[in-house]
């Protein structure tokens, strides 16, 4: 409860670079489970730099693009109705989901050194999957944080859920 607490204050008096860090830790975070979970690389083999780097572009790409979508979303959508709620939803996953993938992966490919031509090869073979995974997990958490939750939570409520698809991500990201 102490941390919970501590996070919220640290939000009211820093909400962008709070939920900045928090995307970039989360990122992070999914980056290890990937590393040590999914692939089973164990501590000598982990690439620190792979996390770095995930890190980094929680802090540098989707905390600052996520949480300004929000805001964006917000004021397109005024309201928390139920169907305020669902058109959001539906713009989000039918508009900006598509997008940030689109930019994400080529964006992870470019930071791993991938050419033009092998980045357009691997966002051909993993972008159709990727997004499809992503209707499988993101609408119905969206359908409640939209409802459910506010604004300056949404990121961080968003970014916990998504440690299992940042996991998800980096693994289909770091895929030769």
């Amino acid at each position: 409860m102490a941390l919970w607490r501590a996070y919220q204050r640290a939000l009211s008096a820093h909400p962008w670079k709070v939920q900045v860090l928090t995307a970039g830790s989360l990122m992070g975070l999914g980056d290890v489970i990937s590393q040590q979970l999914v692939e089973r690389r164990g501590l000598k083999e982990h690439q620190i730099g792979r996390t770095l780097t995930m890190a980094s572009l929680g802090c540098g790409f989707v905390g600052p693009v996520v949480g300004g979508w929000y805001r964006v979303l917000d004021r397109l959508i005024p309201g928390t109705t139920k169907v305020d709620a669902l058109k959001k939803m539906m713009l989000d996953q039918g508009a900006f989901a598509p997008c940030f993938l689109g930019c994400f992966l080529p964006l992870v490919g470019t930071l791993n050194g991938l050419s033009a031509r092998d980045n357009w090869a691997k966002l051909q073979q993993d972008y159709p999957d990727a997004l499809l995974t992503n209707y499988y997990l993101w609408p119905a958490v969206q359908l409640a944080n939209f409802y459910l939750v506010p604004l300056h939570y949404r990121l961080a409520i968003v970014q916990c859920v998504a440690v299992i698809w940042n996991s998800y991500l980096s693994w289909k990201a770091h895929r030769l």
